[in-house]
C-alpha cells in the first residue's frame, strides 16, 4: 500500500509545510497540490521542494490553458533542479467556466490540447529543438530551452475520466489521477491504459494509477455526520460540476443513484437529492469506517490496482494531523 497526500496552501502556510514534512517522515510517497481560481501552485511547490528531501512533488492538477507548455517547462525545469528530480507534472483540462470566466481563454479542443501540451512539454524537458506542428501549437524556429533540465524526462500524470481521455492518457502519459473511482473498476482502468499504450508501442509498466482518495474515520461518536460528509463530494459532483462527472459515475455503475439525485435536485429538494447517494455507492468510492477497517480498505484498494492513493490532508492542528496521518499508514 502506497500513500500520498493532497496538501494545498492556506493563510497558515508554515503549519501547512510542517504537515507535509510530517507526511514525508511517516513514509508518504507523494505530495500534490492543485489549482483552480485560488492561489498559484508554483510558489507553494517551490517551498515544498526546498523543505523536503525524499517525497515526490506534483501538481494535482494544473490546467493546460492558462500557461503555455513552454512556460510550464521553464517552471518545472527549475523545480526539478530544486527538488533534485522529484517533480511530477499533473495536468488536466479543467472546465469551461474556470477557463473562460476566470482566465479569459476560449475553452476549445481540451483533449487535443492535452495531447499537444504534453508532447511540447516533453520535447523541451528532453532538450530537443522545438519543431512542432499540431492543430493548436505550431513552432518551427527550433528554439531549445536555454535553462538545462535536471533530467531529460519529468513524468506527466493526467486527470482523465472519460473513455476517450483514458485511452489518450494511456498513449501519452506516465500516470493517471482518477477521481471518485470505484475500487472494483481499478482493474478495468489498468487494462484500458495498457491496451492504449500497447496500441502505440509504449510500455505501460511505469503507468501509475493515483486516485484521489477521501477517508472518513468512524469512532462511534459522530458516525452519522461522517457518513453525511462522505456523501457531500459525490452529491456535489453529480449535481454541480457539469456533465462529465455525473456521466462518469453513471457509466461506472451508479446510474440509479445519479438519476435519482439529479431528479430531486431539479425539484430543489437538496436533502432528498443527497440521500439518493446510497451507502453502497459511498463505500465503494470512498474509504469510510473505524481505523482498522480504513487501513484494510486502503490495502484492498491497492490490491485492486490503486498504485498510489492520494489522501486529502486531514483537518486540524499540526499535532492532530500528525496523529491522523500516522493512523492511516501504520502497519
Amino acid at each position: 500500500m502506497r500513500l500520498g497526500v493532497l496538501a494545498g496552501i492556506s493563510s497558515d502556510w508554515q503549519a501547512d509545510l510542517e504537515k507535509v514534512k510530517i507526511a514525508e517522515d511517516l513514509g508518504y510517497e507523494f505530495v500534490g497540490t492543485g489549482e483552480s481560481w485560488g492561489a498559484s501552485s508554483i510558489p507553494w511547490l517551490t517551498a515544498i521542494a526546498l523543505n523536503t528531501s525524499r517525497i515526490l512533488i506534483g501538481t494535482t492538477i494544473l490546467n493546460v490553458f492558462s500557461r503555455t507548455p513552454a512556460a510550464m517547462a521553464q517552471d518545472f525545469a527549475v523545480l526539478d533542479q530544486l527538488s533534485e528530480g522529484r517533480m511530477i507534472l499533473g495536468l488536466g483540462s479543467s472546465g469551461r467556466l474556470v477557463i473562460e470566466q476566470f482566465h479569459g481563454v476560449p475553452f476549445k479542443k481540451p483533449l487535443r490540447r492535452l495531447q499537444e501540451y504534453t508532447e511540447v512539454f516533453n520535447s523541451l524537458i528532453a532538450g530537443d529543438r522545438l519543431e512542432y506542428e499540431g492543430q493548436i501549437f505550431a513552432m518551427d524556429r527550433g528554439f531549445r530551452m536555454k535553462y538545462p533540465s535536471y533530467r531529460n524526462h519529468i513524468p506527466v500524470w493526467i486527470a482523465a475520466i472519460t473513455p476517450k481521455s483514458i485511452v489518450q492518457t494511456g498513449k501519452i502519459a506516465d500516470g493517471i489521477f482518477p477521481i471518485h473511482w470505484p475500487r472494483k473498476l481499478f482493474g478495468q482502468l489498468r487494462k484500458d491504459l495498457t491496451d492504449a499504450a500497447t496500441a502505440v508501442g509504449r510500455s505501460s509498466t511505469e503507468m501509475t494509477i493515483a486516485p484521489f482518495t477521501r477517508v472518513y474515520m468512524l469512532d462511534g461518536t459522530n458516525d452519522e455526520a461522517q457518513w453525511s460528509a462522505a456523501r457531500d463530494p459525490l452529491h456535489y459532483y453529480v449535481n454541480r460540476m457539469g456533465t462529465f462527472y455525473y456521466q462518469m459515475l453513471a457509466r461506472n455503475g451508479y446510474e440509479t443513484e445519479v438519476r435519482e439525485s439529479r431528479a430531486r435536485w431539479s425539484e430543489h429538494d437538496a436533502e432528498a437529492s443527497k440521500a439518493a447517494i446510497s451507502d453502497a455507492m459511498v463505500s465503494e468510492i470512498q474509504v469510510i469506517g473505524p481505523p482498522d477497517s480504513v487501513r484494510e480498505q486502503l490495502v484492498e484498494r491497492a490490491a485492486c490496482g490503486a498504485d498510489l492513493q492520494l489522501i486529502y490532508m486531514p483537518d486540524g492542528t499540526v499535532t492532530e494531523v500528525a496523529h491522523q496521518l500516522e493512523e492511516l499508514i501504520k502497519n
